[in-house]
């Protein structure tokens, strides 16, 4: 368990008030408004600290960074606006992901990954 440090306090309400998952540079940019000394590598220690403590978990995406979100969150997906690089959770699931597994093949887990413009990036 890590100390309970101004850093850790910091990082650990950016996730508090995010809702959605962040890149290690962009919890360092939020983080900063309350520790504006705070650098990257206490970030990555300080979130490879909450996956250990599993209070964090990590999103792999496909060709981007990883980022990280709370655990023990609800199935969900993400959309990844290509503009900006912003991440968002979506909720559901697409009906019978099995039915496209090659027959004989047995699905275990899936993840859903869905590229686009966020609302802000397309205009609306």
């Amino acid at each position: 368990m890590q100390r309970n440090t101004i850093q850790r306090k910091a990082i650990q309400q950016v996730f508090d008030d995010c809702e959605h998952p962040l890149s290690p540079k962009e919890v360092l940019h939020k983080a900063q408004i309350t520790v504006p000394n705070l650098g990257l590598a206490t970030v990555y220690r300080t979130l490879n600290g909450f996956i250990d403590e599993g209070i964090l978990t990590s999103v792999d995406v496909p060709g981007e960074a990883q980022r990280y979100e709370r655990a023990g969150k609800h199935h969900h997906h993400h959309f990844n606006c290509r503009l900006c690089g912003r991440m968002f959770e979506m909720e559901g699931c697409p009906d019978d992901l099995a039915a496209l597994v090659p027959k004989g093949f047995h699905m275990e887990d899936h993840e859903l990954y869905i590229y686009g413009h966020c609302k802000q990036c397309a205009g609306a």
